[in-house]
């Protein structure tokens, strides 16, 4: 029988925050690169480039995250953006991520405590 690992993956477009369910705790940070500096230096050579550039950042943003995600079986992804709503359309584009359970769900700001709190409940809630 297989462990089952699960993992809350609160996110929004500049930033990442994994948490181990079973652990109840921050496991990793993952930050995009695609900054305000990066922004402002594209756009004074297009907006265009600007763009591709951004697309190109948010794209490999999104990688990193799954990287971790694929070693898990059980995912929540949360946060108060679309962006999550963008990384679980990736994935499940992806054959590689078929046998991952997700799950996708809005949540405002939050501190570290709460996230960790809303993963948590989350979790137990599937076992009832």
């Amino acid at each position: 029988m297989e462990l089952v690992k699960r993992l809350g993956v609160w996110m929004d477009h500049s930033n990442a925050i994994l948490i181990d369910a079973d652990a109840h705790k921050i496991v990793q940070l993952i930050d995009s690169t695609f900054t305000h500096e990066v922004k402002t230096e594209a756009l004074n050579h297009s907006e265009s480039g600007m763009h591709h550039k951004e697309h190109n950042l948010q794209l490999d943003y999104y990688k990193a995250i799954a990287y971790v995600i694929s070693k898990f079986n059980t995912i929540l992804l949360f946060g108060p953006t679309d962006a999550k709503k963008e990384l679980h359309n990736i994935l499940i584009k992806d054959i590689h991520f078929n046998h991952i359970k997700m799950q996708v769900k809005s949540a405002d700001k939050l501190t570290d405590k709460e996230k960790i709190a809303f993963t948590k409940d989350y979790f137990l809630k599937l076992l009832y």
